[in-house]
């Protein structure tokens, strides 16, 4: 289930609600009670591995889009 992170207006406090990607407009109340939160803006971490296998390795070459012979 997503994770949404968010901020109080109120105290400042920043905490997380996992809830389903159809509830994720949904407001949300901080952990101390306070309704004027607001969703930041998260970023994903991207890895070189995909369901736990290594991605195939880059070609050797020029570069480029099909290895530098079109791009000259």
């Amino acid at each position: 289930m997503p994770r949404y992170d968010y901020r109080c207006r109120a105290c400042g406090s920043t905490f997380e609600v996992s809830r389903p990607m159809i509830n994720a407009s949904d407001p949300a109340s901080c952990p101390d009670g306070h309704d004027d939160t607001v969703k930041l803006l998260s970023t994903v971490a991207v890895t070189g591995t995909s369901r736990g296998t290594a991605l195939p390795p880059k070609p050797a070459g020029g570069g480029g889009c099909c290895g530098g012979g079109c791009c000259s």
